[in-house]
């Protein structure tokens, strides 16, 4: 046997599909006669549905053409064949049996290993030729496949019907709003400034001078002169006017229960413009008053009421008080007890009650208070008093709030004994008389010490917001003294001229003088309260004949009312036995200063109206 014969048949080199196509297609054009393209199609396409199909990728290799050499030999093919690679040992045998006729297959450019081959349907033959198709390349690797193109961006969604209506609701608002700006705008430069805002406290301003009306402009205001401002019903005051605001001030309190009208005539912007007058109105609240009524039997009770008398309400009540003051937002009550007095301050409801400290174990008297300055002042005397020992008649200060000591007035460095003293309204100084007779004046506020003013007997009053006071010289005349500058003047006698007053109360536009009438032999036969207006016109309020006795004249602070303390039948009211001795039986009458009317009479005395107690 021969070399040749024993060699084992080497497999064929696997072809791709293009190329089993293409040696068929050249087999057919041989063999078959030129006339018979018929019958030789259909011979192809019996032949392509025999062919095995190989889609390893060694099947597609370039080596293809050793197929179609073996196919040319004529020989029988099995009308289905299956291609399976060899393994490590086939490839051994190979190489130990080729021969120089044999070239392996080239090995493919990917490092995958082969598919196994799929098994397909037969195709069926075209009517015409085909053309061949290229060979598909070898799969490559996933490393080495191109990377994919970067995902384009989505485009934006567009807006919804939604926001579209928000978005044009939000534009027409912004619209309408620059239209009224510049509206408004043009309207500010053709009618000029307005008013955009008012502050004014009109209970505060029925109770005490300097309470204040402040006026906002829209726009920064040229210089106001006091000409250009009028006030209905006619109350002094002073301007303060600066940029935008407008700030007018009152030195007298207001009438209650009346309607005010501010006007600024011929306001013109800073950069200016048209002019305009610049009008604000407000209401003050009807008037009230404290009242203390003492009773021998019980208890003795401070009680607020309106002017009617209708709706008096306690507020506090202890067995002994001795006196006590208003201010626009506390009650001072002095008491009066066994070891001594003692002295308590309040809300106007006689809630938040606390102790001020004295200055030791004594006795208070002739409380008053200064709203404005936060203080309370007193004539202090010690309990344990004797000719070499303790304090009689000290004036004393302290702060309402209870913060400080209490400070004992003195007159070159020595502590002062005062016959009568009074504060001046809306201020922190005190107007004091001691028992020398000096006139002295003090400023609690500075430190500038002790203003000596010459001498007098006593001290009828001290106006409001004039810083004037009524006093006594010592050769009897009544003059009108300036505390700023230290003047003077007579003051003015009545028309008609009741005589010489035994009180003199100021208020703004005049003056309320307590004056007595009486016999040859000097026995009082009867008592009046005159108003005298600040022209010297006299008119008489409230007369008693020799049986009753009028105790105290004040007016209200404004001026509107009076409140005259009356004692009736004194021959059958016997008087108390408290530290201010006074009738049992008491009658306070208001009266309406403008028309000199009677409002109406109250069991008690020491209206708050009063800045100090009765005196008898």
């Amino acid at each position: 046997m021969s070399t040749d014969d024993e060699r084992p048949e080497v497999p064929a080199a696997p072809r791709t599909r293009a190329e089993m196509r293409a040696a068929r297609e050249a087999e057919a054009a041989a063999s078959a006669p030129a006339s018979d393209e018929d019958g030789g199609a259909d011979r192809d396409e019996a032949s392509s549905a025999a062919e095995p199909r190989f889609d390893s990728p060694a099947a597609r290799s370039t080596t293809g053409g050793g197929g179609a050499a073996a196919r040319s030999k004529g020989d029988e093919r099995p009308t289905r064949s299956t291609f399976v690679p060899p393994d490590a040992d086939s490839t051994t045998t190979f190489a130990a049996h080729s021969s120089t006729d044999y070239v392996p297959p080239a090995p493919s450019t990917t490092d995958e290993s082969s598919p196994a081959p799929e098994k397909r349907k037969p195709a069926k033959a075209p009517k015409e030729p085909r053309a061949a198709k290229e060979p598909k390349s070898a799969k490559e690797p996933k490393s080495a496949r191109e990377p994919k193109p970067a995902k384009e961006p989505k485009p934006e969604k567009p807006a919804s019907p939604r926001d579209r209506r928000f978005l044009l609701a939000l534009g027409a608002v912004l619209g309408i709003l620059v239209l009224v700006g510049a509206g408004l705008g043009a309207v500010s430069l053709t009618q000029g400034p307005r008013i955009t805002g008012v502050q004014v406290n009109p209970t505060e301003a029925i109770e005490t001078s300097g309470s204040r009306v402040i006026l906002t402009a829209n726009q920064s205001l040229a210089a106001i002169d006091e000409s250009q401002v009028t006030v209905e019903p006619a109350v002094p005051f002073t301007l303060d006017a600066a940029g935008r605001g407008i700030g007018i001030r009152f030195t007298v309190p207001l009438d209650d229960d009346t309607d005010y009208t501010v006007s600024i005539a011929d306001a013109v912007g800073a950069g200016g413009g048209p002019t305009a007058t610049l009008t604000t109105s407000f209401s003050t609240p009807a008037s009230s008053i404290f009242l203390l009524r003492r009773d021998v039997e019980g208890k003795d009770t401070i009680f607020r009421t309106d002017l009617s008398g209708e709706e008096a309400v306690p507020v506090f009540t202890a067995d002994s008080i001795n006196d006590f003051r208003a201010t626009s937002s506390q009650l001072v009550v002095s008491l009066e007890e066994e070891e001594g007095s003692k002295l308590l301050v309040m809300d106007r409801k006689g809630g938040n009650q606390r102790e001020l400290p004295l200055p030791g174990v004594g006795y208070v008297g002739a409380i008053q208070v200064s709203d404005r300055g936060g203080l309370v002042g007193y004539s202090y005397s010690d309990k344990e008093l004797s000719d070499t020992e303790g304090r009689a008649s000290v004036l004393v200060t302290q702060s309402l709030s209870g913060d400080d000591e209490p400070v004992v007035t003195e007159v070159g460095d020595k502590e002062a004994n005062i016959f009568v003293w009074q504060f001046v309204p809306d201020t922190a100084a005190v107007l004091f008389i001691d028992f020398d007779g000096a006139l002295s004046l003090v400023d609690r506020s500075t430190d500038d010490g002790v203003q000596s003013l010459g001498l007098a007997t006593t001290i009828q009053g001290i106006s409001r917001g004039t810083y004037t006071a009524i006093v006594e010289r010592l050769d009897g005349s009544v003059v009108e003294l300036n505390l700023a500058d230290g003047t003077e003047v007579p003051l003015e006698a009545s028309d008609p001229d009741y005589g010489t007053a035994t009180t003199i109360t100021p208020f703004p536009g005049g003056t309320l003088r307590h004056v007595v009438a009486r016999a040859a032999d000097g026995m009082p036969t009867g008592q009046a309260v005159v108003r005298v207006d600040d022209d010297g016109k006299a008119t008489p309020l409230v007369e008693v004949d020799s049986t009753d006795s009028i105790l105290q004249a004040c007016a209200s602070p404004s001026g509107q009312y009076a409140a005259v303390v009356i004692a009736p039948d004194l021959a059958d009211n016997p008087y108390d036995q408290m530290l201010l001795p006074l009738p049992q039986n008491l009658e306070t009458h208001l009266l309406d200063l403008r028309t000199g009317d009677e409002i109406v009479a109250l069991t008690g005395f020491d209206a708050s109206w009063c800045q100090t107690a009765p005196q008898f």
